[in-house]
């Protein structure tokens, strides 16, 4: 009875002592997790606008950081920084930096940031986009990992055209990509500075000249040819017109350069014969008339002596008159000559071939002749159609030099 008994109570101490054991060791475990999370901190966390309240027990914001499974990178953004020690009620802000291309320019390179949107990228480059720039994407996309931002920033161009100047706001481009966009058409002929293919990279200045080809046709008269044929039915000196001439038409055709409205150039490219002229016949008299004078001696109507100064009446004309074929009686051609110091006279009173002295006006070779002189008249040869005009009809005094 006794050993049952001492069993008993060896039994039941044993069992007493073991779950009294295990009672502590629990309550020091719920101890130690409560001492351990009322230990922890309590901070907040903004991660690209989302926040989030964590309690932990890392020491720095780089510790909490890497609890969370953030791997920081130089270009992210964190405030306060990693190494700052971790308080109650700490507001902690982590942006991650994105690369993207940004093109300005034509000039492409990559870029890190943390830019919500296009527009707050080019506040970040120091980028003021203006009303003419051209940007792609819009300023208010979202800004994504890897994608390409192109900027071209505008500048000023004036172009003349059309009679008037315009200021226009561009980006690089080439001169016909310009004025294609502003929808200013260019003709085949027309003049367009610089050229269509440069490119525009700086406040410059178009200028579009408007050329016009055209042709123009005008009609001319055509002067007829005086012919003279030998007559010896009539004396020498006198004339008589066979055969009057007549003008004849020629259409002229022309290319036109016309550029902003105004003549440039003008080329004759055809002719056209409407109607022939027809030359005027003039029948010149060879027949010797009988001599009432001889050389040597003077009258008022004969040959004049040589060396005796006598007074004349004198006109004047040109080798392109009404008439003239330009070759004198004796054969000078005087619009091939037209320095010839030549008169025309009446062979009865001077003989052809004299050189004549007209005083105040020098030596002259009396080689024509005319129907209208006969007597004590000359007509003088000079080249130019308005001093014969002007000359008129003078009083002179000439001697025969030889």
């Amino acid at each position: 009875m006794n050993q049952w008994m001492k069993q008993q109570i060896s039994n039941f101490s044993w069992r007493k002592f073991a779950v009294s054991s295990v009672g502590l060791l629990t309550l020091m475990g719920i101890l130690s997790f409560a001492i351990y999370e009322v230990t922890k901190v309590s901070v907040t966390v903004e991660v690209e606008d989302e926040l989030d309240t964590i309690y932990t027990h890392a020491s720095t914001v780089g510790e909490l950081l890497e609890e969370r499974g953030i791997d920081v990178s130089i270009h992210d953004y964190i405030e306060p920084s990693e190494d700052t020690a971790l308080t109650e009620a700490m507001n902690i802000v982590y942006i991650p930096a994105q690369q993207v291309m940004v093109n300005i320019d034509d000039d492409e390179k990559p870029i890190w940031t943390i830019a919500g949107t296009v527009q707050e990228l080019m506040e970040e480059l120091d980028i003021v986009v203006n009303e003419h720039d051209v940007i792609e994407p819009p300023l208010d996309t979202a800004v994504t990992a890897d994608m390409t931002i192109n900027y071209e920033t505008a500048f000023p161009v004036t172009v003349f055209s059309d009679g008037e100047e315009e200021e226009i706001w561009t980006t690089s481009t080439t001169v016909a990509d310009f004025l294609e966009r502003e929808n200013v058409s260019i003709g085949d002929l027309d003049k367009v500075e610089p050229e269509l293919d440069d490119v525009l990279e700086q406040e410059t200045e178009i200028t579009v000249v408007r050329v016009e080809k055209v042709t123009d046709v005008v009609e001319e008269s055509v002067d007829y040819a005086t012919v003279t044929r030998n007559d010896s039915s009539l004396e020498r000196g006198s004339e008589k017109v066979i055969q009057s001439g007549s003008e004849g038409r020629i259409k002229k055709h022309y290319e036109v350069i016309f550029e902003d409205g105004e003549e440039v150039s003008r080329e004759l490219v055809k002719e056209e014969v409407v109607s022939d002229s027809e030359d005027r016949i003039v029948a010149v008299g060879t027949k010797d008339p009988a001599p009432t004078v001889s050389r040597g001696s003077s009258s008022s109507s004969g040959t004049v002596s040589k060396g005796e100064w006598m007074n004349f009446t004198a006109t004047a004309y040109t080798a392109y008159c009404n008439g003239c074929s330009g070759v004198t009686y004796t054969g000078i051609d005087l619009r091939s000559n037209p320095d010839a110091k030549v008169i025309a006279v009446d062979p009865n009173v001077i003989p052809l071939g004299s050189r004549v002295e007209v005083e105040g006006r020098g030596t002259y070779l009396a080689a024509d002749i005319g129907g209208a002189i006969q007597g004590r008249k000359i007509d003088i040869f000079i080249p130019d159609r308005n001093q014969v005009n002007r000359f008129g009809r003078q009083s002179v005094r000439i001697r025969i030099v030889e």
